[in-house]
């Protein structure tokens, strides 16, 4: 009894057309055609179970807010205790007395993203202190740019050195290593 292979599916079968029309073939020895297969619609989604709820992939959660003199999640206290006492002493300083809130804005923008790339930990911002009750404009504004999507990735915590409140010091996330090509 000869033996009978097993036969190729719809799939195996268009994956072997496409492969074959790359090849010339030999005089005499054309593919023959074959009928168009028939078009299966999609089946209808089935409703959901009651009692289930659909699984959607996580993204990963934004960084939380940076807020200006209160310790972030993920610093220590000792750490913490340091930069707001003003013993983590900063490694660059950004002054933006005499600058309007467009122009402090983009310099605070171009000075965190350098210091970034170039590894730098702690970094201060010179707003001022601004006339009496509430501060300056620059000083207000500042931990709205540190929450800005495009820096906040980069900020861990931020904090006004003891007794200076017209400075702040930021200690910046550490640059991951890019992965291996």
């Amino acid at each position: 009894m000869p033996r009978r292979g097993r036969r190729l599916t719809e799939s195996e079968q268009a994956l072997w057309r496409a492969y074959a029309t790359t090849v010339t073939p030999l005089p005499g020895h054309a593919l023959p055609s074959l009928p168009a297969a028939p078009v299966e619609p999609d089946p209808p989604p089935l409703p959901p179970v009651a009692g289930t709820a659909v699984r959607m992939p996580r993204l990963p959660a934004p960084p939380p807010q940076v807020a200006v003199g209160h310790q972030p999640s993920g610093l220590d206290h000792h750490r913490w205790k340091d930069l707001r006492r003003g013993r983590t002493r900063p490694e660059r300083t950004l002054d933006l007395h005499g600058r309007r809130a467009q122009e402090a804005w983009l310099a605070v923008r171009a000075f965190l993203l350098a210091a970034h790339a170039e590894g730098l930990r702690c970094v201060a911002v010179v707003t001022g202190k601004g006339p009496a009750p509430e501060g300056g404009v620059l000083r207000r504004e500042l931990p709205h740019w540190l929450n800005n999507p495009e820096l906040r990735p980069l900020v861990l915590g931020a904090a006004h050195p003891a007794p200076n409140s017209g400075v702040v010091h930021l200690l910046l996330r550490r640059r991951r290593a890019a992965p291996p090509r």
